[in-house]
């Protein structure tokens, strides 16, 4: 017969609505680029053909990113329930998305240096091969982008009423609860493709121009673009990683909520705990004091608020 004490416990399971989804698309993706990897490499070594070997080549970096957002789920999923894990296991994904995010600012500064180097020391471009090797990489990465692509942003869920209150709902009005992981391994695909598709247009203007710096023009152009990218992502999935409370209409909700009939909040923290998770602990100073779990109930329907937290204590001068 289950005690009082099993009545009030929970879990700590953080993890995004779609995790199981976005786990098994990246993982798809993840070979999707393995073998694209592998059949450049082996059909650049098969015709000698450099492009070939080196498009197969940054492909590979990009595999091993993608394998980074892929074992992040893949950990998260398996350890959602360690007690080890005092909130979980729900920010894991942003800690591969910081990782992945400086392997994609290394990309950029890469090709950066390259497109800076050949503009300063300009090749023959085999333009026929090239063009057929961006184009089949742009596709791929399409196809990747595609199987990415977050189409259910606001998701539903359930909640429950216990001592710690959990809320699993939809994320409508809060945009950095997306999953950043996620949004990681897109962004690695969809610079592929940027490029691919940059150095196309760059291709065909060098073809039938003339122009040969254009290709290495365009390659500046794309590695600042795939850097803002990066730096967008390091700054989001940092913001989590130290607990930075960026959602200030959400605390002030809660304070206007728990403030009522003269009662003072003296201290409030509010942080993210996983995708579309967070965790509020609140400190609540009250000339006639009522049961922690009255001021809860109050915030029973702020989605998105999974864990709360209330410490109520007696003041005489409120």
């Amino acid at each position: 017969m289950p005690s009082q004490a099993d009545h009030w416990a929970h879990d700590h399971v953080f993890l995004g609505a779609q995790h199981e989804r976005n786990e098994r698309r990246t993982w798809f993706v993840v070979g999707l680029t393995l073998v694209m990897m592998a059949g450049e490499i082996a059909a650049g070594s098969l015709f000698g053909s450099m492009a070939l070997l080196a498009d197969g080549w940054h492909m590979g970096t990009h595999a091993a990113a993608l394998g980074i957002a892929g074992l992040a789920y893949l950990f998260a999923r398996r350890h959602a329930r360690n007690s080890s894990f005092s909130f979980g296991t729900g920010k894991f994904g942003e800690l591969a998305a910081f990782s992945s995010a400086i392997i994609l600012l290394i990309i950029a500064l890469q090709v950066a240096y390259e497109s800076v180097i050949r503009l300063l020391r300009p090749e023959p471009i085999a333009y026929g091969e090239a063009i057929a090797v961006a184009i089949l990489g742009l596709l791929i990465n399409l196809l990747s982008a595609w199987l990415l692509a977050d189409s259910h942003p606001h998701h539903h869920g359930h909640h429950h009423h216990a001592e710690h209150h959990h809320d699993h709902g939809d994320r409508e009005h809060h945009h950095h609860h997306h999953d950043n992981n996620l949004r990681a391994a897109y962004l690695h695909v969809l610079a592929d493709a940027a490029t691919s598709l940059l150095a196309i247009a760059a291709l065909l203007i060098g073809m039938y121009l003339g122009w040969a710096w254009a290709d290495a023009a365009v390659g500046v152009v794309g590695s600042a673009v795939i850097a803002s990218w990066a730096y967008g992502l390091i700054r989001d999935a940092g913001a989590v990683l130290l607990d930075v409370n960026a959602d200030r209409r959400l605390e002030a909700t809660i304070r206007a909520r728990l403030e009522a009939g003269g009662d003072r909040v003296t201290d409030l923290h509010l942080w993210q705990v996983g995708p579309g998770h967070r965790a509020v602990v609140v400190s609540i100073v009250s000339k006639t004091p009522l049961a922690p779990a009255i001021y809860k109930k109050r915030l029973t329907d702020l989605h998105g608020l999974s864990h709360v937290t209330v410490e109520v204590e007696h003041g005489l001068h409120v």
